[in-house]
């Protein structure tokens, strides 16, 4: 009886483990232009609630305080409240809604360009390394304005100081 009791407390303490662990989605990462693969910004992706939002922290090529001016006043399910067209673009979540399908892939939210205000439903997938396609960990981030049709970013994982170490000084 001892035993299966430590081995139903262990297959217990095993299971909450793995369910505490983070999704691979979260973490810091480097958003990269499709056509001169360039970074563009830092960003912060986390969990808040059960949804996955998504916030930048830096942008290359623009001084801090940088507003969203090209945003309209307001967007559908946007999850902070006043003007966007008047908040910053760094610490705003332009990721937002974004529900687990699975392990590592997230999908039902949106996605905000504060460069252009454009707003897309929002995909997130997690490619681990695997020394052939993805030689780093690489999150593809797909906006899309209905019936599959948009497209994707392969984002690099970084560090929290890469993340916000963009700015033009």
């Amino acid at each position: 009886m001892k035993k299966i009791i430590i081995l139903v407390l262990c297959l217990i303490s095993a299971a909450s483990v793995c369910f505490a662990q983070s999704d691979p989605v979260e973490g810091f990462w480097l958003s990269i232009d499709d056509n001169t693969n360039r970074v563009t910004a830092g960003w912060q992706i986390y969990q808040e609630n059960g949804r996955l939002f998504g916030k930048i922290l830096s942008l290359a090529d623009h001084p801090r305080g940088t507003i969203a001016e090209p945003c309209r006043e307001s967007y559908r399910g946007f999850p902070v409240a006043g003007r966007v067209n008047t908040m910053p673009v760094a610490g705003t979540p332009w990721i937002f809604g974004l529900t687990r399908h699975r392990h590592g892939e997230w999908s039902g939210g949106s996605i905000i360009n504060p460069e252009d205000g454009r707003m897309y439903n929002c995909r997130i997938i997690f490619h681990a390394a695997d020394g052939r396609r993805y030689q780093t960990d690489t999150l593809e981030t797909r906006g899309e304005i209905g019936l599959g049709i948009g497209r994707s970013q392969f984002w690099r994982k970084t560090d929290e100081r890469g993340a916000n170490g963009l700015w033009r000084e």
